[in-house]
């Protein structure tokens, strides 16, 4: 009678082990799903910002017009990118080095570094890539934790069982990341 008892004890502290890491698993998940929209939410108004950038440079440097291609065709990849960080990370790299020269072309356009839209288009986008920078933090961190449980004894086990797998981190190049400078 007591082997049964202590057979019963242990398959219960096994259930409640095994809710308990589970729940821990929907958690870090779900954080790691939080972090990848507020850097999806960040990187389309990044993404919205960009046309009236161009639209703005345009007018005062017409003649850079491969280089305004280039910004569209690169922003359109990007926002077709969708959700896997790597091929995202990618392609928002790719995007912020075209952008990084149409800010430098508005060096030698005085107009244009005074036109009052211009810094205002400027200020926003240093206000984003700073959200970017924030959400990718807390991202990463987020993966950082799941990943770890995913790949950690005994929660590796039910990960597997549960269908959690480790995800990837996102990365955006650092020399290439837009970073524009606003100067009042």
């Amino acid at each position: 009678m007591t082997g049964l008892y202590v057979f019963i004890a242990l398959a219960a502290a096994v259930i409640v082990v095994g809710v308990v890491l589970y729940n821990r698993l929907v958690s870090k998940d779900q954080m790691a799903r939080n972090g990848w929209a507020d850097i999806d939410v960040q990187l389309k108004r990044r993404a919205d910002l960009i046309p009236s950038l161009v639209t703005t440079v345009k007018g005062y440097a017409a003649h850079e017009q491969a280089l305004f291609t280039e910004v569209v065709e690169r922003r359109n990849a990007a926002m077709e990118a969708g959700d896997d960080p790597g091929a995202r990370g990618e392609t928002e790299s790719a995007l912020s080095r075209p952008v990084a020269r149409i800010l430098a072309v508005a060096e030698d356009y005085p107009d244009l570094k005074a036109s009052e839209n211009f810094l205002e288009l400027q200020r926003e986008l240093a206000d984003t890539e700073s959200k970017i920078e924030m959400a990718r933090r807390f991202y990463n961190g987020a993966v950082r934790e799941l990943n770890t449980m995913v790949a950690s004894f005994p929660s590796s086990l039910l990960a597997g069982l549960f269908g959690f797998g480790e995800r990837r981190y996102f990365e955006i190049e650092t020399a290439d990341r837009l970073l524009p400078e606003v100067q009042l």
